[in-house]
């Protein structure tokens, strides 16, 4: 029997020593809600003390969705009524991003479906992300004036497909996502079916991360060839963390193969494309935690700079997919206002992340 949590927009199963975490919003493809996120950080921190609970595994309800994100039409309501939601929300999504990062306990999530923006900050963490035929996955934040954030600082960067994926915002299937190295394994969707199955009947050992590890190489198989493999060579090329946004769009719109790319840039928050770029350079040689701490106050400060309420308005409210960005091309992007993304916000050691190593390791 589920136990409904936040709501019933979370659904708990205990069976054979695994939690089974549902999130439960199919109408909104399981997009996260403030008090999902507040449920979840709870059952977590419950788990992880909890020696009758050996593993934990994460699926979205419905049949399209992992999770598509976060709930951005209540932050953006937020923002304009000069709420604390836009605020309050971050602090905790990242706090419990990086809680699972750190999770002492083996989670296994099941991404057979649409993986967007706080659906991976939910799953990366995870020593098995599960990928399978559905696998949809993106972090699309650009296109709505906003950054890859929910700890894309740090695993991103170190992906080699990292600031193509960052920049574009483009979508990637299953073996790409293993490629890119954000996914452990591709499973068939009888194959998710069956471990499921197994789980329920798993003879635990002392050591349940080998349990479980054992258990999805039974299940796993091979996903195909990855087309990101195919452009490597390309997109490291175009895509050079030293060059500029700008660069790196004319480096595009130089090369005839790649005109459905630079498209794709000219779509985006033009301040938005050197943000990241920026934001993904620093990442790379940051520890996990510093990447949240940043992430949080360049979040702060994309609801003060406006492309982040345009985008959602166009592309989320009134989807009329015509932003208007300020400014509206790279070449008139300054260096100040990206500067002012990374300016320290709480001095002092005020942060309202500062604590997370002492938390969760």
């Amino acid at each position: 029997m589920s136990e409904p949590i936040a709501n019933g927009e979370l659904l708990v199963e205990i069976r054979n020593h695994v939690a089974h975490l549902t999130l439960n919003r199919p109408q909104a493809l399981n997009a996260l809600s403030y008090g999902m996120i507040k449920g979840m950080a709870e059952l977590f921190t419950r788990w992880a003390r909890d020696d009758k609970v050996k593993a934990i595994v994460m699926r979205g309800a419905g049949e399209k969705s992992f999770c598509a994100g976060g709930d951005i039409r209540a932050l953006r309501q937020s923002a304009l009524e000069n709420g604390a939601l836009h605020h309050d929300f971050f602090i905790d999504e990242y706090r419990l991003d990086y809680q699972l990062h750190r999770y002492v306990k083996p989670v296994i999530c099941l991404l057979d479906g649409i993986v967007m923006g706080g659906g991976m900050g939910i799953s990366q963490g995870s020593g098995f992300r599960i990928v399978g035929p559905k696998t949809k996955m993106a972090m699309p934040e650009t296109g709505i004036g906003l950054f890859p954030d929910v700890g894309g600082s740090y695993f991103l960067s170190r992906s080699p497909y990292g600031l193509y994926l960052g920049l574009t915002g483009n979508m990637i299937h299953a073996a790409d996502a293993l490629e890119a190295g954000l996914a452990d394994r591709y499973m068939t969707g009888e194959a998710i079916t069956a471990l499921v199955a197994e789980l329920d009947a798993l003879a635990w050992t002392t050591r349940p991360v080998d349990d479980i590890a054992a258990l999805l190489e039974k299940h796993a198989s091979p996903a195909g060839p990855a087309p990101l493999a195919t452009q490597r060579n390309r997109i490291e090329r175009h895509f050079a963390p030293q060059n500029s946004a700008a660069q790196i769009l004319a480096s595009l719109q130089a090369d005839p193969e790649a005109e459905t790319i630079a498209a794709t840039l000219l779509k985006r928050s033009p301040t938005l494309l050197e943000v990241t770029r920026r934001q993904l350079n620093r990442g790379a040689k940051m520890p996990l935690a510093e990447c949240f701490r940043m992430e949080l106050g360049m979040i702060y400060h994309c609801f003060e700079h406006g492309d982040l309420m345009e985008g959602i308005r166009a592309v989320i409210i009134d989807r009329d997919n015509s932003p208007r960005w300020q400014p509206a091309t790279l070449a008139e992007v300054d260096d100040n206002t990206v500067a002012a993304f990374f300016a320290p916000r709480w001095p002092g050691g005020n942060h309202p992340l500062h604590n997370l190593e002492s938390l969760y390791g």
